[in-house]
């Protein structure tokens, strides 16, 4: 993957509800705090209809966070934006040292401990013994995002929102997510404080995919002094991902949480490259 010249992205969603019943619901539906600076349009979540009060917050892994009551009947939430990026692939290096656990920032802690979907005890053997001899730092979080890549087969089809990295690693297959919960997993049982990240990545500078458009699972662990960005399901660097949220894993971002019955009826994500000029 090579750099391209900079850009401006197109950004955006249309996610549709039949409520049946009021229903609070909290949303992970906007750019990072940390991208905030390249915006060149507002980027604001849109719930119609417009009775709908909208309070924003910062959760506990600084997100941005949207809550309201959603009324009985149809509901719609979307978005467009835009967003400058440099074109540049996701940084990488090479020599990037891992970090003793003691001399850890306090922050990076509990990105090593057991959460909802990764199981970390359970994998304290089994990532010595598949990852244990190898050189320490980035070489080795390479070393794990190519074996889930070559051993887990990727489908929509073996979704199912309660598999959690042991089951992926038992049975072998599973989405965008299934990758990352394993590969953070492993990491976290090699002592490398792993996070789940979600966010947009278009299908910018590689072959365009044939399946509907979708938010993007990833993954970042931290080395020598910062977070770098990793990816088990695609597995090269990429141009053009924007992050929306970070997390212990899924159950930390979900895009949307409903505290009641919200009837999912229409979900469409844009992330694209405006021509130049």
């Amino acid at each position: 993957m090579h750099s391209i010249e900079p850009m401006i992205l197109r950004l955006g969603y249309d996610i549709q509800f039949e409520i049946p019943a009021p229903v609070a619901i909290v949303a992970l539906l906007n750019v990072h705090p940390s991208r905030v600076a390249d915006l060149r349009a507002p980027d604001e979540l849109r719930a119609e209809p417009e009775t709908t009060q909208v309070e924003s917050y910062l959760d506990s892994f600084g997100n941005r966070c949207s809550r309201f009551l959603a009324q009985k009947g149809a509901l719609r939430l979307s978005n467009s934006t835009l967003i400058y990026d440099s074109g540049l692939a996701d940084p990488a290096n090479p020599g990037a040292r891992e970090v003793p656990v003691q001399e850890l920032p306090h922050e990076c802690l509990p990105y090593l401990y057991n959460s909802r979907y990764c199981e970390v005890d359970r994998f304290s053997m089994i990532a010595v013994e598949l990852f244990g001899g190898m050189p320490r730092g980035w070489s080795r979080v390479r070393a794990v995002c190519d074996w889930v890549h070559t051993k887990i087969s990727f489908g929509y089809q073996h979704a199912r929102p309660t598999k959690t990295a042991l089951d992926v690693f038992t049975e072998r297959f599973g989405v965008c997510r299934d990758f990352q919960h394993l590969a953070v997993t492993l990491c976290r049982a090699l002592n490398i404080p792993a996070r789940y990240a979600t966010g947009y990545l278009g299908d910018i500078g590689v072959a365009a995919s044939q399946d509907p458009m979708d938010f993007s699972a990833w993954f970042e662990v931290y080395l020598e002094d910062r977070w770098w960005t990793f990816d088990a399901r695609h597995n090269q660097p990429r141009v053009g991902r924007v992050l929306m949220a970070v997390g212990r894993d899924a159950s930390d971002v979900a895009i949307t949480t409903s505290f009641g019955a919200a009837n999912l009826t229409h979900f469409t994500v844009v992330s694209e490259q405006l021509p130049q000029g």
